[in-house]
């Protein structure tokens, strides 16, 4: 049987390519460190950011709606950083370049070990900064085992 190793890609449909593609060069590229480019695909343009782990493309959206996520499909993504430290350091780098991100703050109600920075896109797509826990490692780590 395959085994998923990790996440390839996830493509964003954005309503505004300039105003996203601003948003996440600051998330992505300033804060977490992420690459990007620009391609076409079909005669649309399409902006990647990808880092040694997977990439986060952003396509122009076919319908304007804002997201709402709480409607059947994305409820939030989520992007890891190794420490809590580096939760601090994300929140502050998006607050400094004016994201409203939440300070990084511990959440022991999701695991006893759990810090997060919670923040929105342009298009309302909820967005998170959390550490690598404890039991993500062991997860990880200890898999044949457990």
């Amino acid at each position: 049987m395959p085994t998923v190793i990790g996440i390839d890609h996830i493509y964003l449909s954005v309503s505004d390519m300039a105003r996203s593609e601003a948003f996440y060069a600051t998330v992505l590229g300033q804060v977490l460190g992420f690459r990007h480019n620009r391609f076409t695909l079909g005669d649309e343009p399409h902006v990647q950011f990808y880092n040694r782990h997977f990439g986060y493309v952003l396509r122009p959206a076919r319908v304007t709606t804002r997201h709402e996520p709480y409607s059947p499909g994305l409820h939030h993504f989520c992007f890891r950083v190794d420490t809590v430290a580096d939760v601090t350091t994300a929140a502050q780098a998006l607050q400094a370049a004016g994201i409203a991100a939440t300070d990084a703050k511990h959440y022991p109600e999701y695991a006893p070990d759990y810090w997060a920075t919670f923040f929105t896109d342009p298009d309302g797509i909820r967005l998170e900064i959390t550490n690598y826990r404890l039991e993500r490692r062991q997860r990880h780590d200890e898999w044949d085992t457990l």
